[in-house]
């Protein structure tokens, strides 16, 4: 191997090893968030607030989003969460958009990286994209389309996979008239079987949602129905269910995660910042101004679906483009496009069905382009952007006494020991994956 071709490996490996530094602990706490709310907050609380799509529903999707994740890929587990407990469509799409383009973390390197009139374009877009998706999904999205979709998540909950929990057939439960020799005919309204608390299974559609706190995991049901009501229950059992999703969740999106990674390490590893500028139509070209805009945020959008990091580590990205010519608008449609990546489709898909994600996709885009284009026409139209626009260098070494040193040696030693408590959890109920 000649000495170049190994200098350009070794130059891939560092910045992969630097994007999964930098991208770990956001990753690892959106999922782990995301198991504790899908196990402990209550269907009917969800659908309380987020039901009904409204300007009430969508500031709270806005402000849990925004001290959620900063991760897109953490943020679709916990908007696939939302849905799982009943809200809305436009409101899970809301609380995307807001926990990967209104976070703390990203207004910070904003500033640093590009300066202020950045950090207000992100804002105003993040809110105005906020507001279309609502409108949008709430109006157009097809409803036999989001029925599918429902379904989709419905059958891929442990539970309802064949009708099945924990190695038992309860496909009839509910109006079969005999179970283990005893009479059923009242189960919805009995609070015992053979011994055991099954009260709670009454109205629950799936074991993600259930409470099995009076279940023993570790003997099988058909001949332990005896068991003692009162075991595994307190806060250690709370954990140990939610770091079952946890498992779940990384055995069903963890592939498409590490391809996006991968990828997008070899894209900023290899393609120098100044090959992005032939992507853009100079300003020499005289086309009429809106369509220069149009143009410049459809290449954004373009350009973020195949070269996305995440959501703090992909504003490298936004200030070559700024540099290379791209419009205002157009690195604001860059950097909201984050939703829109192809491993991101990846876990939609996963999660949702493919009709689904294709409506998904679609109407993010739009939402998407009419942002950007809202946000160009505002900007300029009050002056507000400076053509000599400063870029800072982000410093991207890897260790060093920092904050995403802190928090990764904090949340690699706990996802390790979260994953395999799943995976514990997940086997002795029979649900490997």
């Amino acid at each position: 191997m000649e000495s170049g071709d190994s200098n350009i490996i070794i130059h891939v490996i560092s910045v992969l090893f630097n994007m999964s530094w930098q991208i770990f602990w956001p990753l690892a706490f959106g999922l782990i968030l995301s198991s504790f709310i899908r196990h402990l907050l209550p269907v009917d609380t969800v659908v309380k607030h987020l039901g009904k799509t409204d300007a009430k529903s969508l500031t709270f999707t806005t402000i849990l989003g925004m001290v959620s994740s900063s991760c897109s890929y953490a943020a679709a587990s916990l908007s696939h969460t939302l849905l799982a407990k009943k809200a809305t469509l436009a409101n899970a799409m809301a609380f995307l958009v807001s926990s990967t383009n209104l976070i703390v973390e990203m207004f910070i390197v904003l500033v640093a990286l590009m300066g202020w009139t950045f950090l207000w374009g992100e804002v105003i877009g993040g809110l105005i994209l906020i507001a279309t998706v609502g409108f949008l999904f709430s109006r157009f999205y097809p409803k036999e389309v989001e029925q599918e979709l429902r379904q989709h998540i419905e059958s891929a909950e442990p539970a309802k996979h064949a009708h099945s929990d924990c190695g038992m057939d309860m496909s009839n439960m509910k109006h079969e008239t005999s179970y283990c020799g005893m009479d059923m005919s009242n189960m919805k309204s009995e609070t015992s079987d053979c011994g055991m608390d099954m009260s709670s299974m009454k109205h629950e559609t799936s074991d993600c949602g259930m409470d099995m706190s009076n279940m023993k995991h570790d003997h099988s049901m058909h001949h332990h129905m005896d068991m003692p009501a009162q075991e595994e229950t307190g806060l250690m059992s709370k954990i140990t269910k939610s770091a079952g999703f946890f498992q779940m969740d990384l055995a069903m999106i963890g592939k498409e995660i590490l391809i996006g990674v991968v990828v997008s390490s070899i894209l900023i590893a290899l393609v120098p910042q100044e090959r992005w500028k032939a992507l853009f139509i100079s300003n020499d070209v005289g086309l009429p101004t809106w369509l220069h805009s149009l143009l410049d945020v459809i290449i954004g959008i373009f350009v973020a679906m195949i070269a996305y990091v995440c959501s703090v580590g992909n504003l490298i990205l936004a200030a070559a483009l700024w540099h290379g010519g791209i419009s205002f608008g157009g690195v604001i449609g860059f950097i909201l496009a984050d939703v829109l990546t192809i491993p991101m489709m990846g876990v939609y898909k996963k999660y949702y069905g493919k009709r689904p994600t294709k409506w998904m996709v679609g109407l993010l885009f739009l939402s998407i382009l009419f942002t950007g284009l809202c946000v160009d026409a505002i900007f300029n139209g009050f002056g507000w952007v400076s053509t000599d626009q400063t870029v800072r260098t982000l410093n991207q070494s890897g260790f060093g006494m920092n904050m995403t040193t802190v928090m990764n040696l904090i949340f690699i030693p706990l996802s390790i020991w979260y994953y395999r408590l799943g995976k514990k959890a997940n086997a002795g109920m029979g649900m490997n994956m």
